[in-house]
């Protein structure tokens, strides 16, 4: 068990390694700077102002160089200054997240709680009407844009009610009903969009389960269906779901870019479109980072999910 757990740390750290390069390389591959960008909305170019200000920022070293002391800022704690406001990342980055954070476990939460029943009943009920109305349902939320259907919510909620969501952004410590409210609407639209998958991904992995020897020999005992459903069949079942909530939660961390651009929250993936587009370096590499480290990290807590889920798997030493 300690040998698995240092081994997939290793792996870890090496992929956020290869990632730093990765992301590093790319954000340098755009063409233009934060100074070609200021520059060019100038409309005027100056050989000696240009040049001192690449000497400031950093931006005239050799790119080997830059990436070192990117890598040393971040083992220090010292995520750099932003180029475009000229404040800390840290300090510009920290309030974004929490925004975009509630957000995903708010739709992670309602994409659970409509995709895992939905998918049980529907195997269940295999070829049932029930069946194919749960089947459209889900394929509607997967041809369907959250962000479209963002747009759609807030439309109707005008048309009918004659009410609009906040548009500007509401602390919980301001007006918690308000900040639910702005927070539910959106996490409504994306959690559709994810259950509908989680219930495709249930449905399948029920249908193979029900079909085992030991779901049909305790069907034979006489058992409550109940009992057969959902503490036998989908207790086996639940392992591929649980990768895809993990995968689904990790990708709301940084996809959830024209969802907040939709509903104006002030996260992490809105803000990153704007970064990239000012080539602000410390912000983009920096947020860049952040979410490969969630997805590195909600991949390894799934792997150790997966051994309290199911203990037939262990992980020798």
């Amino acid at each position: 068990m300690k040998t698995y757990i240092a081994q997939r740390l290793a792996i870890a750290i090496l992929t956020l390694f290869g990632m730093s390069i990765v992301i590093f390389v790319l954000l340098r591959l755009a063409p233009g700077d934060i100074v070609d960008v200021l520059f060019s909305a100038a409309g005027y170019v100056n050989p000696s102002e240009k040049k001192a200000i690449l000497q400031e920022l950093g931006l005239d070293k050799p790119y080997w160089r830059q990436y070192l002391d990117w890598i040393g800022q971040i083992f220090v704690g010292d995520l750099g200054k932003s180029y475009r406001y000229d404040l800390p990342a840290w300090q510009i980055i920290r309030p974004l997240v929490p925004v975009t954070v509630e957000l995903a476990i708010l739709s992670t939460i309602i994409s659970v709680v409509l995709g895992v029943p939905t998918g049980v009943i529907s195997a269940v009920r295999q070829d049932s009407a029930l069946d194919y109305a749960l089947r459209v349902f889900s394929l509607a939320g997967l041809s369907m844009p959250s962000f479209w259907l963002g747009m759609v919510i807030i439309l109707s909620l005008v048309s009918w009610l004659g009410w609009i969501p906040p548009l500007t952004y509401v602390r919980p410590t301001e007006n918690f009903w308000l900040h639910a409210v702005q927070f539910m609407l959106p996490a409504l639209a994306v959690g559709y969009r994810s259950s509908a998958l989680i219930m495709r991904i249930t449905r399948s992995a029920m249908l193979e389960v029900l079909r085992e020897d030991y779901v049909r020999t305790a069907w034979a005992k006489g058992q409550n269906e109940r009992v057969v459903v959902w503490r036998h069949a989908l207790k086996n079942a639940v392992l591929p779901v649980v990768t895809v909530i993990g995968i689904e939660f990790a990708f709301l961390i940084g996809g959830l870019v024209v969802t907040e651009t939709v509903f104006n929250l002030p996260g992490v993936a809105r803000f990153l479109v704007e970064a990239i587009l000012w080539r602000d370096y410390p912000i983009v590499q920096n947020l860049v980072m952040l979410i490969a480290f969630v997805v590195v990290l909600v991949n390894f807590l799934v792997d150790m999910a997966y051994m309290v889920l199911d203990p037939r798997i262990k992980y020798a030493d």
